[in-house]
């Protein structure tokens, strides 16, 4: 009941300057925080009686000021962390999710419809409207600057290989491919919308990596690129359901050469789904239903598994992330899947 209440309270806490208010200058009353983020003092005195509560922030009785409690121990780092987070969440979910029922219904992201007039995913969206595109693109590059090193430390991706990087959107995977997976004749083509091109072009170039990486346009439903020995499908099979996963998998066998492999870089939910110490299920299912694409959601890493053996495939590996080494602040668990195409 009270979630949305307690996300929106947190979160304009940020959007005031409150946050950096009592950071940069601890003991401050709620006039005088009020003043500094032009507010009134009454107001962002209702707003901290819950940072209160919950121990972010600590009140003296006796002066009645303010300064930062836990949220003193957090790092610049984590905190721009946490704020970007709850500003994606505010404007890719929040107001999308008041529509769940009739997106889960009518398999379509209606809140995108509602509110933007647009019919289609929110990464369709995000290309078009700002609003969505900036908090999804800092929190989604993040996520890949992150979980990147980790992914490719436990991929094979052989000497000269031709790589291919399965809806790769701007290029980045492919950057991190060619300098984390370096060897001569290594070459990383992305494969996405052709809108993407100019802009994955360009960031091959600016980089320095234009020589190796190169760009496909083109709809993986429609047919994959052919003639490659490793294919890399990073944050996408979760956005769709199992017939249409299988779809994927069959053009990526029908890609590669044999014997090739595919690398799978996904969020997992926990085999036991009564996990309390894993996130992803609170937050995954409806941010797909209701806000993203009307369809998919991660799945269970065994499940995964499963689908790439219905498909043919030989899983050679199949981990997922430690929570523990995560941030405070990061939803999703991701797990690897490795797995190779018969002869």
């Amino acid at each position: 009941m009270v979630g949305p209440a307690r996300f929106m309270n947190l979160l304009s806490c940020f959007e005031l300057g409150v946050v950096d208010a009592l950071r940069e200058n601890p003991g401050m009353t709620a006039a005088k925080l009020g003043d500094t983020v032009g507010a009134k003092p009454d107001a962002v005195e209702q707003l901290l009686y819950l940072l209160v509560k919950e121990g972010f922030v600590a009140y003296d009785e006796a002066s009645g000021a303010y300064e930062l409690d836990a949220l003193a121990d957090v790092s610049d780092g984590d905190l721009r962390g946490v704020a970007a987070f709850l500003e994606f969440i505010k404007v890719t979910t929040l107001r999308q999710l008041f529509h769940l029922t009739e997106s889960v219904r009518t398999g379509t992201v209606v809140g995108l419809r509602e509110f933007y007039g647009f019919d289609g995913t929110l990464y369709a969206a995000a290309a078009e409207h700002r609003d969505l595109g900036d908090p999804w693109a800092k929190v989604m590059n993040a996520t890949t600057a992150r979980i990147d090193p980790w992914f490719f430390g436990n991929i094979d991706v052989p000497s000269g290989a031709q790589v291919l990087d399965l809806a790769g959107n701007t290029g980045l995977g492919a950057i991190h491919t060619y300098k984390l997976k370096k060897s001569p004749g290594l070459r990383v083509t992305t494969f996405d919308l052709p809108e993407r091109e100019e802009e994955c072009l360009r960031n091959f170039r600016e980089n320095g990596v234009a020589e190796h990486c190169s760009f496909i346009g083109g709809d993986v439903f429609e047919a994959v690129p052919q003639g490659f020995d490793v294919v890399l499908i990073k944050h996408f099979i979760d956005m769709f359901d199992k017939e249409d996963v299988l779809r994927i998998f069959d053009g990526v066998s029908r890609s590669l050469n044999p014997g090739g492999q595919v690398h799978i870089l996904v969020p997992v939910y926990p085999e036991n789904i009564k996990d309390t110490d894993n996130y992803t299920i609170d937050f995954f299912p409806s941010f797909f239903l209701g806000a993203s694409m009307g369809q998919g959601g991660p799945q269970k890493l065994s499940t995964y598994r499963s689908w790439l053996e219905e498909a043919g495939f030989t899983v050679t590996k199949a981990i997922s992330k430690d929570p523990a080494e995560l941030p405070p602040y990061a939803l999703p668990v991701q797990g690897i899947l490795c797995a190779t195409k018969s002869s």
